[in-house]
């Protein structure tokens, strides 16, 4: 028998699983009253904005990916793009070499309000009113405060009196950070959401209250606090100085959400959809080509080999991510994801670690896996208050993370979201609106010429990547894990050992977990170390003393706390079951 931190939630009305106990509460919530998956995981999204300030907010960002019965999956991008005044010659004219970890210069297009009207108007059945009504409440009369949102507020204390007063104001009420489980209210953004919604209702149908509520955040007073305050503002940011932006409400009534089509791979009677290469989804599909060239049903699931085998399969795939992967930049994804050339990947995963980058070689395309080895070499470093994006919170005190939602209703609809960006971390709180804006243009390289180079009108390559899954007997699954650079390792390692091992999904997610920090990072300070490898004390000192043995550069994380997975899964004939993570003691499925 095998024994889980906490049993599969079954059933066959829905399920709903996310970061947060009170999101999964709220979702299920909305199924109860009669909305469906896309229902719940709007009201769950914007409750995540309240409940983890420290990983998301209202101007972060995120990609969906989702599925109704009887049609093919699609992705809903509301990654915002880069201003039009975010150009090279800008920052450079900045004395910048890179772009900074936080700050005003690191803000994108804020793309998550219009991404989840979007969800509710298209494939969504409640009104405006019932899936913004929970997270009103928690930002008027507060929630429980997680013991990683105190800390990180006291950690910034300081710095937000002295360069933030505006996140002063919000997150310091009183004068002091709030302590582990005290409530905790932010009225400010209550208003905010209130104001809208007042304006929103001013039209007569449900459609036409959501149009109106995205041109209120897009063309009305939430662009127009933006603008006013993006224009009147020099603010601190990670590298020491104050710099103004150049996101302007233009940009703003400018981009919109959208659909697309998504990427996909099978894998052992398993078809697996991510979104496109302007994300790192694809880094998962790599993977798994590699490693469809090798016995993995074969190998203990938290043996050495397991983890060196799989570590270096996922070093190859992001040794790719970092040469190739681009929003409008053709990226030469069918020539990765090639079976022949999956096989020769394959072969040069030798029996001890790689220390080097090794991106593919492929004609026509050698100047871009020249250049990222040479990025890797120079691993770009920067330093300052509120930088980046951790691997995991243990790894950081005071940066920003991600949130996960997955759903599934009675009918079959099925989601997952990973939203992200606009973190009490990452800039000051706009007066007048109670949120901050994001740092996804830290993505960007301040170099021409590459697919990442900072471009007006371009996404962000993202780390963000959700996930959906078609198996073997009509088996459809849903799953995701904040965790920037680490969210495709930690949803792979899930995976394989659900495929190939008959894990159940809380046994999956109950294993211990590990990653590679071995390429390029996607955040500031952009740094590359060969070899690293994170693993959880649960593996033993005999497997973490191989790995060590085959040239791995070992890192014990502390116990419980490496991965935030989260997964829900349908049956053909509608049976339901969902899990999530019980690291952080903040996740929690639910459903009936």
């Amino acid at each position: 028998m095998s024994f889980t931190t906490r049993p599969d939630i079954t059933g066959t009305f829905g399920v709903v699983t996310s970061t947060h106990w009170v999101a999964s509460s709220v979702g299920m919530r909305l199924l109860e009253r009669g909305g469906n998956a896309f229902d719940a995981a709007v009201a769950a999204g914007f409750v995540l904005q309240v409940v983890e300030p420290h990983l998301n907010g209202p101007a972060g960002e995120f990609p969906a990916i989702f599925q109704k019965p009887g049609e093919a999956p699609q992705v809903l991008c509301a990654q915002g793009t880069a201003p039009a005044g975010a150009t090279i010659a800008h920052y450079r004219a900045q004395g910048l070499e890179a772009v900074p970890g936080s700050g005003l210069l690191s803000t994108v297009i804020p793309g998550a309000f219009d991404g989840w009207m979007l969800m509710l108007r298209d494939h969504g059945t409640k009104s405006l009113r019932e899936v913004l009504e929970p997270a009103i409440h928690y930002a008027r009369h507060g929630h429980p405060v997680l013991p990683r949102v105190s800390f990180t507020i006291k950690g910034l204390a300081d710095f937000f009196k002295a360069e933030w007063p505006g996140s002063a104001k919000v997150w310091l009420p009183d004068g002091k950070a709030p302590e582990t489980g005290a409530l905790f209210a932010n009225p400010t953004l209550a208003d905010t959401w209130e104001r809208i919604l007042a304006e929103a209702e001013l039209a007569k149908t449900r459609t036409s209250q959501i149009n109106a509520a995205r041109r209120i955040w897009r063309e009305g007073f939430v662009a127009e606090s933006i603008d006013r305050y993006i224009a009147t503002t020099e603010a601190m940011d990670a590298t020491g100085d104050r710099h103004s932006g150049v996101l302007s409400a233009q940009d703003i009534a400018s981009w919109s959400a959208s659909y697309e089509a998504p990427v996909s791979h099978d894998y052992k009677g398993w078809e697996v959809f991510k979104t496109g290469p302007w994300g790192q989804g694809p880094v998962l599909l790599q993977s798994l080509s590699i490693l469809d060239h090798h016995d993995v049903a074969g190998l203990d699931p938290n043996g050495a080999q397991f983890v060196h085998l799989v570590t270096e399969a996922m070093k190859l795939a992001y040794a790719d991510r970092e040469a190739f992967y681009g929003d409008g930049s053709e990226v030469p994804l069918a020539s990765l994801l090639a079976d022949s050339h999956a096989a020769q990947r394959a072969a040069m995963i030798a029996p001890q670690a790689s220390l080097e980058q090794r991106p593919s070689r492929l004609p026509g395309f050698e100047h871009l896996a020249d250049a990222s080895i040479e990025r890797a070499a120079r691993s770009v470093a920067m330093g300052g208050v509120g930088a980046g994006e951790p691997t995991m919170a243990h790894l950081s005190d005071r940066r920003g993370d991600t949130v996960h939602l997955d759903v599934i209703d009675r009918w079959g609809n099925m989601v997952a979201v990973t939203p992200s960006g606009g973190w009490l971390q990452s800039n000051p709180v706009i007066p007048d609106l109670g949120f901050c804006l994001n740092t996804r243009a830290q993505m960007f390289w301040l170099e021409e010429g590459l697919p990442q180079s900072l471009t007006p009108g371009k996404r962000p390559r993202t780390t963000l990547s959700p996930s959906l899954a078609h198996g073997p007997e009509g088996q459809a699954l849903v799953f995701g894990t904040p965790g920037g650079d680490q969210q495709d390792q930690w949803q792979l390692i899930w995976f394989l050992r659900m495929v190939h091992h008959g894990m159940g999904l809380q046994a999956a997610i109950d294993a211990p977990l590990f990653h590679s920090s071995h390429f390029t990072g996607s955040f500031a300070p952009r740094a590359a170390t060969p070899g690293a490898l994170m693993v959880e004390p649960a593996f033993g000192e005999g497997v973490i003393g191989d790995l060590r043995s085959r040239g791995h550069t070992v890192t014990v994380a502390k116990p419980w706390t490496v991965g935030r997975l989260t997964a829900a899964r349908r049956a053909a004939d509608g049976f339901l079951a969902a899990a999530a993570t019980p690291r952080m003691m903040q996740a929690y499925a639910v459903g009936r």
